[in-house]
């Protein structure tokens, strides 16, 4: 007898995810689709909305294809804030502008401070303003193509696509908002109209929900492209980091969530709003919730960069070497920025660097090299949490990088911090499952998705690494002019 169930579906940066979920938390069956966000130039990441839809649709009738559930409930997420310009149809006029991976948008960043006023900013709307804002990155579209921008009327993100896609709704949540800096006032929760005049003129924002509010219902038209039951409603979504931290129980005061993915991120949820020039203040995916962000721009972008460049490795195997490499890489250090780095650096323009290499280093230590320049960083970013006034009781570690023990035993010598592992790792999609499941019932995470495992840091590795994590600091600060003046180069 076929059981009752919901489904949840992530659109990320290298992937799609779908989880179809029991009402009790257990997860029946999950499916990916891989994609390769398109690069057409120095610090640009698009995607085509299509694929987005797409990969949902695939998804759907994979998780459904046995016929052994039934779905009452839809829960989306996806990566974020990108920006999705349409027509008044509905259109696409563009692929979408990716989040803080897309570095094009510093001059436009330099000419809204200049007129709205930096510290203005930052007091209004939470966060200082930097490549990760989605405000820059329209302003952008309207400077460089312009014909185009004078047809766009409505912005999107992934989940907002696809609930627009599945029920017909043009709506974003919150939180999703909350990252379109400037355009959103996080004071009073809602857009900040004049700003949105000055940086986005023209464009019919969409009205604002909570993530776990429903959207709609499943259109006829989605039924039939998805396989899905018509008229079973679909949450409003987030964005896909929010989700990951509702995954794993992450979203009380105190609490820190690690994400490891293609990109490294760091969620704190606080009692009140904080604010810092090196971090995102943001409204949290649940009501009354605040938070306290940050994000590398890349982690397991760079480990997938070096297992491709080792012709024949994979990942298991490179793993199973930087273990063997040891602490320290055999004094190997690297600085993470191969995409430039958002938080707590900012610097759209920084480079990857690894320092120390001689003739006798091996594959294993540069594997090691980058899972603990990921440390570091996360490190740093703990930092600049606490200088602001965070207060951080509980880290729990979620993603796809969670997987084996190596990579998160690293972070937690090196942060001195232990790490929740819970048994479902799976990330946005599962958090996504649980909001659909909270639209048709109740259901509880710790009942969900327990506490599997602590990882304890190893006292025996503190002098070791704290000693790395200074050359670490010193390092960018002593060859940042010379990684500018190639970033330069790159450009031209």
């Amino acid at each position: 007898m076929p059981r009752n169930a919901v489904i949840g579906v992530d659109i990320g940066t290298s992937s799609s995810k779908g989880v179809l979920v029991g009402l009790d938390g257990a997860v029946i069956r999950s499916a990916v689709r891989d994609h390769t966000p398109a690069r057409p130039g120095p610090g640009r990441f698009e995607m085509d909305a299509s694929v987005w839809w797409r990969e949902f649709t695939e998804l759907a009738r994979e998780l459904t294809a046995e016929g052994d559930a039934v779905v009452l409930a839809v829960g989306v997420s996806g990566m974020g804030p990108c920006v999705l310009l349409t027509d008044e149809r509905d259109i696409p006029l563009r692929p979408a502008v990716l989040y803080g991976v897309d570095t094009r948008s510093v001059r436009q960043i330099r000419r809204i401070e200049e007129r709205l006023g930096a510290e203005e900013i930052i007091r209004r709307s939470g966060s200082a303003l930097t490549t990760q804002a989605a405000g820059p990155k329209i302003a952008w579209i309207a400077d460089e193509e312009p014909d185009l921008y004078a047809r766009a009327r409505r912005l999107y993100m992934p989940s907002s696509w696809l609930v627009r896609k599945l029920t017909g709704t043009y709506v974003l949540d919150h939180h999703s908002a909350s990252q379109c800096t400037p355009l959103y006032d996080t004071l009073a929760g809602e857009w900040y109209h004049p700003w949105a005049a000055e940086v986005a003129p023209g464009i019919d924002l969409p009205p604002l929900r909570w993530s776990g509010e429903p959207a709609g219902a499943l259109t006829a038209e989605a039924a039939q492209e998805t396989g899905l039951p018509a008229g079973v409603p679909v949450t409003t979504g987030t964005i896909d980091a929010w989700a990951e931290a509702l995954s794993v129980g992450a979203q009380h005061t105190g609490d820190l969530m690690l994400m490891y993915g293609t990109t490294m991120f760091l969620i704190h949820t606080v009692p009140k709003p904080l604010t810092s020039p090196s971090l995102w203040g943001t409204v949290g995916a649940l009501p009354g919730t605040r938070n306290l962000a940050g994000g590398m721009a890349t982690s397991g972008a760079v480990t997938n960069w070096l297992r491709d460049l080792f012709t024949g490795a994979d990942h298991a195997e490179l793993t199973r070497l930087a273990a063997e490499s040891g602490p320290g890489a055999n004094g190997l250090l690297m600085l993470p920025y191969f995409s430039g780095e958002r938080t707590p650096v900012m610097d759209p323009e920084a480079r990857g660097v690894i320092a120390g290499l001689t003739l006798s280093h091996t594959r294993g230590d540069l594997y090691r090299a980058a899972l603990e320049a990921t440390g570091f960083g996360v490190r740093h970013n703990i930092e600049v949490l606490e200088e602001a006034g965070g207060d951080i009781r509980r880290v729990v570690a979620v993603g796809g990088g969670t997987q084996g023990s190596l990579w998160t035993q690293i972070v937690s010598d090196i942060t001195g911090r232990p790490q929740e592992l819970r048994t479902t790792t799976i990330g946005a999609s599962y958090g996504g499952a649980l909001l659909a499941a909270r639209l048709v019932g109740d259901a509880s995470i710790d009942v969900w998705n327990p506490v599997r495992e602590t990882v304890r840091p190893r006292t025996e590795h503190t002098w070791r690494y704290d000693e790395l994590y200074a050359l670490y600091r010193r390092l960018y600060s002593e060859i940042s002019s010379t990684v500018h003046a190639l970033a330069a180069l790159q450009e031209r």
